[in-house]
């Protein structure tokens, strides 16, 4: 089911349902010429019963069979994020009581002055209403319309330009991680980033040839079982006329993980489609600053490969030498997002030199038992990078936990045949020695921070602002630590 928003400025609208905004301090005069006496009266009535809440909540008056009144009680603190759940929370109500059609009294929200609380009002809707039903050949016709009546200048359109730019994003993250392997293998991906050229990012494509050139040799033994090929994409957003050092994005693009060959159980491996969702929050992120024309100077570099079985295929014990002149012996090919952003991170560091990087990825279960999907794990060489992600996750509710990084976990990543192995087979503490893994290639101590977002990219239930399936988790995340701290 879609939804659909249309702004009126005094027109009429045809809506037999009506959907008004009470603070505690609501009058029934505040509705007087927009309903006669007899709903009038049942308001008031309403109002002596409900006034008075410590949660926001949503009310239905039924005044005729086919009409109703939809009474949404704000409390007094009512931030951002209320905002946007609570624009969410009215979506859900529209669509499990079969509402198509509501006049929406966008003049009457409470403390007008602060328009942007009602652009995120309606953003919050928008973002719970995201289906992906591309596959399927019975589409869902039905949709929701919003008639907003509004205000004189009520819709505060900066902050709608940018809401819209998140929206974007975060809509073609979850788009991406939706796909299905088939359809969104790497040749596919690269592709579709060249077409983000419109919006005005700078794209760079390395195939395999150029890999092999430069030495990336940790990716490009992860997609040699493939008949797809590997790449590694950069996306360059210049908002900045200041020649400053770019901020860094870097996210895991496994398109299909099988685990190579040493194979993962067949019960659940369907869900691999999203081990490539580091990889889609940093192209949504990026979408997104090009769209809302950030200022800022940015770089997102995503490696995308397939990691599957085949008479080419990568073995355990193999060793391959990364592009940081690090050696790898490859002992469990299903731990092959580190490989992935192991040449990543060095090649990020190395060619553009940026103020800081952050990198994304599904790359531990271990995360998943740590943290649940309440969560991501949250690793960083940086006190004050790892604060500014934390305290932006709280704020849009994409949360982040710190977890520790330590010298002595490297003893268990050394390898008796090459510089460090894959994996740590002593058993626990998982996700930290991935990340440990991960910051042996951040070579010249450049203030890094990494996101393992395994139980944070994919739901089977619905969330406050997703319908289940992708979340679009990060993209809200790293927008609001950008807008806080770098612009």
């Amino acid at each position: 089911m879609s939804l659909k928003i249309k702004y009126l400025d005094g027109q009429n609208s045809s809506s037999k349902n009506t959907a008004i905004f009470l603070a505690n301090d609501s009058k029934i005069y505040d509705f007087k010429g927009i309903f006669d006496e007899k709903i009038n009266q049942k308001i008031q009535n309403f109002l002596k019963n409900n006034k008075k809440t410590k949660e926001n909540k949503i009310f239905s008056l039924n005044l005729e069979f086919d009409q109703r009144l939809i009474m949404i009680l704000l409390t007094e603190k009512n931030n951002s994020l209320h905002s946007e759940k609570l624009g969410a929370k009215f979506y859900d109500h529209l669509k499990s009581n079969s509402i198509n059609d509501i006049l929406v009294l966008g003049s009457n929200f409470p403390s007008v002055k602060n328009k942007i609380k009602f652009s995120e009002f309606i953003h919050g809707a928008e973002l719970k209403a995201y289906e992906f039903s591309l596959y399927k050949s019975k589409k869902n016709e039905k949709e929701i319309t919003l008639n907003i009546l509004k205000r004189k200048n009520q819709i505060d359109t900066k902050a709608k330009y940018k809401l819209d730019a998140i929206l974007k994003g975060v809509n073609f993250t979850k788009d991406l991680v939706s796909e299905p392997g088939n359809i969104l293998h790497p040749d596919e991906y690269a592709k579709r980033l060249l077409k983000l050229k419109k919006y005005g990012l700078k794209i760079t494509v390395y195939d395999e040839k150029k890999l092999k050139r430069l030495g990336c040799n940790a990716l490009l033994g992860v997609g040699q079982g493939s008949i797809r090929g590997s790449y590694l994409v950069t996306m360059e957003w210049r908002g900045n006329k200041s020649n400053s050092k770019p901020l860094a994005f870097i996210g895991k693009g496994v398109c299909f993980d099988t685990g190579g060959i040493s194979l993962k159980p067949a019960r659940f491996m369907e869900d691999m489609t999203y081990d490539m969702a580091g990889s889609a929050v940093v192209v949504g992120l990026m979408k997104n600053f090009a769209l809302r024309k950030a200022k800022i100077n940015a770089v997102g570099v995503v490696g995308l490969v397939e990691n599957m079985p085949g008479g080419n295929a990568q073995r355990p014990g193999d060793i391959v030498k990364s592009y940081s002149g690090k050696t790898i012996e490859v002992l469990n090919t299903d731990a092959e997002g580190r490989l992935v952003l192991a040449d990543a991170l060095s090649f990020t560091e190395r060619k553009f030199k940026p103020s800081f990087m952050i990198d994304l990825a599904t790359l531990t279960g271990a995360i998943v038992v740590a943290l649940g999907s309440e969560y991501a794990g949250l690793f960083s060489n940086n006190d004050k990078l790892s604060k500014q992600i934390f305290d932006a996750g709280e704020k849009v509710e994409e949360k982040a936990w710190r977890l520790p990084l330590h010298k002595n976990y490297d003893k268990l990543m050394n390898s008796k045949n090459a510089d460090m192995q894959n994996i740590n087979y002593v058993g626990g503490a998982g996700s930290t020695t991935a990340a440990q893994f991960l910051q042996r290639f951040v070579i010249n101590k450049t203030p890094w921070a990494h996101l393992d977002i395994a139980g944070m990219a994919f739901s089977k239930y619905a969330g406050a602002l997703n319908s289940g399936g992708a979340t679009g988790y990060g993209v809200r995340l790293l927008n609001k630590f950008v807008e806080d701290n770098y612009e």
